[in-house]
């Protein structure tokens, strides 16, 4: 039976996140940023000082919302995970350097895409019953093309509630506990034979802690994600640019080899990779599962923000694709490539290969770093997930359901924590990839409500400048 379910599943999958689908979401990329005049580009610096520039702002939201850097921050922990360790690295190793190029590619259309969602769900946002912002992929499915519409906005939500339980919390659960349980057991704290009950311990800690977060409503989880995020992300960039810095002389024969490899792979990877339709694939599937640009989850929690300007928040959209790929994934196959860590290519490889790049230069020691590092992206990710689960299930069976669903999820991580979750993963991943369906179609016949939006916004700001 489960041999069936595996065959059904992979099936599906190879579909959803092969050549048309790619080339759909990278479609609807180009269509948004030449409609908005490549927006990613001309309103970059714009979209840099709006974010880093609230890093040290104290502003507030004014009610039961986040403010516009807490929402960016939510929407950063559900994009900023294990993929941008573990992706990268399978990247690399079955697409070739080259793989890293096609990545830059999707995050730059990427940026105009999530631009597009965040600002739409801002733009279409409701209040539900707790006073609480709520937006997204459903509302501004509803809200935007109609009520002819709400199936679509439905099945979005329902393919969103299938997918949380593995993608967001289970298998990042079992990243948690497998790093940790690699720091102990390269330093003998712990071995095999009380390896279970050490998984069990981890699985009932991570769900009290992810009960509290959850419990706690919008404004927990908002401060709990504007601290943790910018943590995570700065120790992690610290330590990949260190692995950098002392390998500086390798960089720019790394920066040819990923340009050069994207077109001809096989003259960077002893021929092992013979097709660059293969890193094309490696590279832009990998970047559009790490920045989620054109799955429409990040708007979710962007639509919580204490901001009326749907433009100006869609422009921490722009940041948040920058930050994940253009920054953290791009230092991750900095790690790989310049620490000389050896790579079997053509062979699936995952975090072991990110982890070896850093071990390669620091020690056995900086296992410690890895543990935190992976626990810290793991755990944003299973908040930001379950943000978005609660979402989904309200918009279906409404508000009294989200706390009952944030126990079922807390209690997931036990689950993910104990088991083997090799078709669990496969399976969400395909869910994952359905969400994006329902979101392009509405993406693409709502671009003209984008560029409108986007055309009043900057008239204005130009206005006042002037004035």
């Amino acid at each position: 039976m489960l041999e069936q379910i595996s065959a059904i599943n992979a099936a599906v999958s190879n579909f959803i996140w092969g050549v048309p689908a790619i080339v759909c979401i990278l479609g609807v990329g180009l269509v948004l940023t030449f409609r908005t005049g490549f927006v990613q580009c001309t309103k970059f610096g714009a979209a840099m000082g709006n974010t880093i520039g609230k890093l040290f702002s104290k502003d507030k939201s004014s009610d039961g919302s986040m403010s516009p850097f807490q929402a960016v921050c939510t929407a950063l922990a559900g994009t900023v995970g294990t993929g941008n360790i573990a992706g990268v690295a399978g990247a690399i190793a079955i697409g070739g350097a080259g793989a890293i190029f096609w990545m830059w590619v999707s995050a730059f259309l990427g940026m105009a895409t999530k631009f597009a969602e965040v600002t739409l769900a801002v733009h279409f946002r409701e209040k539900n019953e707790e006073g609480e912002y709520v937006g997204g992929p459903m509302y501004y499915i509803k809200n935007g093309l109609g009520d002819k519409w709400k199936w679509l906005a439905v099945l979005y939500s329902l393919f969103g509630i299938l997918t949380v339980f593995g993608t967001g919390n289970a298998t990042q659960t079992n990243t948690i506990v497998a790093s940790i349980a690699s720091a102990l057991t390269n330093f003998n704290v712990i071995d095999e034979s009380n390896m279970g009950t050490f998984k069990l311990v981890v699985g009932v800690i991570i769900t009290i802690l992810l009960a509290l977060v959850l419990l706690g409503g919008i404004k927990r989880i908002g401060s709990v994600t504007e601290k943790l995020v910018p943590f995570m992300a700065v120790l992690y960039i610290v330590f990949a640019l260190g692995v950098v810095i002392l390998h500086i002389g390798t960089v720019p024969a790394v920066l040819k080899g990923i340009v050069v490899g994207a077109f001809t792979p096989k003259a960077f990877t002893g021929g092992v990779v013979g097709s660059f339709i293969i890193s094309l694939k490696k590279g832009l599937s990998r970047g559009i599962f790490s920045n989620e640009a054109g799955l429409g989850t990040g708007s979710i929690a962007h639509a919580c923000a204490d901001n009326n300007e749907p433009v100006n928040q869609g422009l921490f959209g722009i940041f948040e694709v920058f930050m994940d790929t253009i920054v953290i994934c791009t230092l991750t196959a900095l790690v790989i490539l310049c620490s000389g860590v050896d790579i079997a290519y053509g062979q699936a490889a995952g975090a072991e290969l990110t982890i070896a790049g850093f071990t390669n230069v620091y020690g056995n020691w900086v296992s410690i770093f890895t543990a935190v590092a992976m626990c810290c992206f793991a755990f944003s990710t299973i908040i930001g997930w379950g943000l978005y689960g609660s979402r989904c299930v309200a918009f279906i069976f409404g508000t009294k359901s989200i706390k009952i669903f944030y126990i079922i999820y807390s209690l997931m991580a036990i689950v993910g924590a104990t088991l083997d979750l090799g078709l669990m993963w496969a399976i969400a991943e395909t869910f994952n990839g359905l969400m994006a369906i329902p979101n392009l179609i509405a993406l693409f016949l709502l671009s003209g409500t984008v560029v409108k939006l986007t055309k009043d916004y900057f008239s204005r700001q130009k206005e006042a400048a002037a004035k």
